[in-house]
């Protein structure tokens, strides 16, 4: 699906989704991403849902966002709880729904000016 919103300056944005990657701007990431609302999109490392932990909730954490959106991939998947303790600890909001979710829903944050991050899962084809 093509995404086409406002433009905020400086803002990260989601141009397009598919069922195995996702397009920021030009690039298109095939692997699981961490995008905020400003600044660097990075690959999110070893990022896939078998293999999540406290440490891949600790990276979103210290960025310090208000809000992180979990996209669990092609499927509604939900964290362990105890791996969001990281965010609990920090009062930092989470959401999670699947990746094509996450992408329309950070679009709409992110163009209000909001302090969010999607952390992205894109499943293999």
């Amino acid at each position: 699906m093509k995404l086409q919103p406002d433009r905020i300056a400086a803002a990260n944005v989601i141009s397009g989704y598919t069922r195995s990657s996702v397009q920021i701007g030009e690039r298109t990431w095939r692997d699981s991403v961490v995008l905020p609302w400003q600044g660097e999109v990075t690959s999110w490392q070893d990022a896939r849902f078998d293999t999540l932990g406290p440490r891949h909730f600790e990276a979103l954490a210290v960025l310090g966002p208000e809000l992180v959106l979990f996209g669990s991939g092609n499927a509604l998947r939900f964290p362990r709880p105890e791996w969001l303790r990281p965010l609990i600890d920090r009062r930092i909001g989470f959401e999670t729904m699947d990746t094509a979710a996450a992408c329309r829903t950070y679009n709409l944050l992110a163009a209000e000016g909001r302090s969010v991050i999607a952390a992205l899962l894109i499943d293999p084809p």
